[in-house]
């Protein structure tokens, strides 16, 4: 297989992992591989993220961050 019939793999910055319970339930977000807190609204990985120098600007982009177990509406364990 050449790299150019090779499926691109994201690898973004941001890892923001499925919802957790608590009250309220929560989300874990890892920044280059380490934990960096929880999230409990997009604003709170907005913050992270700031906070490391990363300027989102596309909550959907794949190449920046990746959502596990629902996306950036996801808040609530279903």
């Amino acid at each position: 297989m050449t790299e150019s019939a090779s499926p691109h793999i994201a690898h973004p910055r941001i890892l923001v992992l499925g919802v957790q319970p608590g009250t309220p339930p929560f989300r874990i977000v890892e920044i280059d591989g380490e934990v960096v807190g929880e999230a409990r609204a997009v604003t709170d990985v907005l913050e992270a993220a700031a906070a490391f120098g990363i300027h989102i600007h596309d909550l959907d982009d794949p190449e920046v961050v990746r959502w596990v177990g629902g996306d950036k509406f996801t808040w609530h364990r279903h």
